[in-house]
């Protein structure tokens, strides 16, 4: 089975390569699907060189700082490769984003704007007339969305800061779990008591509910998730 590309694009030369080549390399990693096959994914340099349009020592400089974070890492002799997380170490990663995204939605209930609210209901208003189930990536996206504005509209920046290096497995598990087990359905139900939660401004209800939900990715995970073994 042929693995995910990296879909980068050529960098603006105004500004530091180093840091074009990072941020690009790193929002490619970010979108990449990692857990949907067994294939190690590797990043060539060559390749990297010629579709970014710069030459070979901004990148490496770049994947140092991706390996300090953890997105890569280097074998001697046989390249780069994007970092896949067991399954031990993915539920430990989604514990963690149960008790951060649980405390952004608690501040949320208390500080978010009410056109912040309503920008959570907007993105599943298509799915009042159809059904998650049946549009999985455009509903996968969606969830996607809404996990992301809630730690956003919480305000707190540390928050966001440690949520950016994990979300690269949350989101691949996200999306690639959201069709099983009728997760789109339920969680589609879920989403629409976090946003009553939060639109009552209820931080307790809101910080609960939004801990169960995530808490339940993990229990999924833990009984289906072969896939990461």
């Amino acid at each position: 089975m042929t693995g995910p590309t990296l879909n980068v694009q050529p960098l603006d030369t105004s500004t530091s390569f180093r840091t074009q080549v990072y941020h690009a390399l790193k929002q490619a990693i970010t979108e990449m699907d990692i857990y949907d096959h067994k294939t190690e994914i590797r990043l060539d340099e060559r390749q990297v060189s010629e579709k970014l349009g710069v030459s070979r020592t901004p990148i490496r400089e770049a994947m140092t700082l991706l390996e300090q974070e953890g997105f890569v890492r280097s074998q001697p002799r046989r390249g780069i490769f994007v970092i896949r997380k067991t399954k031990r170490e993915i539920l430990e990663m989604v514990t963690v984003w149960a008790a951060l995204e649980s405390m952004a939605a608690r501040i949320a209930a208390e500080k978010a704007s009410d056109e912040d609210i309503r920008s959570l209901r907007e993105l599943f208003s298509d799915f009042e007339q159809k059904k998650p189930a049946e549009h999985v990536n455009e509903y996968s996206d969606a969830n996607i969305a809404f996990h992301k504005a809630i730690i956003r509209m919480s305000g707190c920046q540390l928050i966001q800061e440690i949520t950016e290096n994990l979300f690269i497995h949350m989101r691949a598990i996200r999306k690639l779990t959201i069709g099983q087990d009728n997760r789109a359905e339920r969680s589609i139900v879920d989403h629409k008591n976090i946003i009553d939660a939060l639109a009552r401004r209820d931080p307790v209800a809101a910080e609960q509910l939004v801990r169960d939900h995530t808490l339940g990715l993990a229990t999924h995970i833990e009984q289906y998730g072969n896939f990461l073994d």
